[in-house]
């Protein structure tokens, strides 16, 4: 999946350009943004849950210690000490309470 991002050049640059009509673009593409976000949020919760389910079907732990770190690690390097909490969100999600 592509990342789309917001076009350097906005409307606001342009002479006589509605600040409000500009703003209310923002924030419909924010709601887009949203509603995928929360999609995918759900997604990766179910696909994190069958994972587990899988895993203890066939003998395994309930969780893999390292395979979260990995997760941690990777969303902490793309984006910083809010990336960990980010990443301990979709852990928890995926797993369900310990």
């Amino acid at each position: 999946m592509a990342a789309t991002t917001v076009d350097a050049q906005t409307p606001t640059d342009a002479p006589g350009s509605d600040p409000g009509m500009h703003i209310a673009q923002l924030r419909a593409r924010i709601d887009e943004i949203d509603s995928t976000l929360v999609a995918l949020w759900r997604e990766r919760a179910e696909l994190s849950s069958r994972v587990g389910s899988t895993r203890v079907a066939a003998g395994g732990t309930r969780l893999v210690l390292a395979r979260e770190r990995e997760i941690l690690d990777r969303f902490r390097v793309a984006l910083g000490d809010d990336g960990t909490q980010l990443a301990l969100l979709l852990l928890r999600a995926g797993r369900g309470p310990l």
